[in-house]
């Protein structure tokens, strides 16, 4: 099971990794809810983290988080004393906010810093799954789950891909623009002009003549279509003249 869900954190992550440009180290905001679920639940938050989202963290919260927690009193003070150790941003509010609203300001309406929220609060994850690139951790069975991208995240992702979040109008300002400066002009003779082709040179290794192997016949060349065989003529040896011998002397002649 733990496999399973780091496989699936992977897969996550990367979705964000190439679709929001998320990077390392990731930075993750923190309310009070989740402070106190793994402290329930014996939660390294510091240690575990890094483990499952397999990569540099920097946990970080907000004062207005921290005030909402001194507010409610002793029994959230284990809480309290985990979020003190992490690094607090600053927010815009002058006067303390609920968690809430105040880590809803800090994403804005496409989190441009691109945090990670983590959070036990129900009506905070329903509006943080209206905001695109926003991934969500909580904790759930005494372990740390990473949310699945949401619907708005996957809708928008496919708008960008389609070309759909610029509008008819702004697509005729952009080109008035263009037409201002010359730049379409420009784009049009590129668009224009045919490219010549270069001229290729054969290659070297080509043009050398074939060489020759040593103890293969070469094959005979081709007769020409109506040309008649050549006649194999026989060489004939001339044998040497019969030379006659001198007859036999015979009895009592000289």
């Amino acid at each position: 099971m733990k496999i399973k869900r780091q496989k699936q954190a992977k897969k996550t992550i990367s979705f964000y990794k190439y679709s929001f440009n998320l990077r390392e180290p990731f930075q993750i905001l923190i309310d009070g809810t989740f402070c106190q679920a793994a402290l329930k639940n014996k939660i390294q938050i510091k240690e575990q983290l890094p483990k499952y989202l397999m990569g540099e963290v920097q946990l970080c919260t907000t004062t207005c988080a921290m005030k909402e927690l001194e507010c409610l009193g002793k029994e959230l003070y284990g809480a309290k004393i985990i979020l003190q150790k992490y690094q607090t941003r600053r927010c815009a509010h002058t006067s303390p906010v609920p968690a809430a609203e105040c880590l809803l300001s800090m994403l804005g309406g496409q989190n441009p810093h691109h945090y990670f929220i983590a959070t036990q609060d129900r009506t905070l994850t329903t509006a943080l799954k209206n905001i695109p690139g926003v991934p969500l951790l909580y904790i759930i069975l005494n372990t740390i789950v990473l949310d699945k991208p949401s619907q708005r995240s996957l809708d928008y992702v496919q708008e960008v891909q389609m070309g759909e979040l610029v509008s008819s109008g702004q697509q005729q300002k952009i080109c008035s623009l263009k037409e201002e400066q010359g730049i379409q002009q420009k784009d049009k003779e590129r668009r224009g002009r045919k490219r010549k082709r270069k001229q290729i040179s054969p290659n070297p290794l080509s043009c050398l003549k074939k060489k020759k192997r040593k103890g293969v016949p070469t094959p005979p060349l081709r007769k020409a279509e109506g040309e008649q065989p050549a006649k194999r003529r026989r060489s004939r040896h001339k044998r040497p003249a019969h030379v006659s011998c001198p007859p036999e002397a015979s009895d009592g002649q000289p």
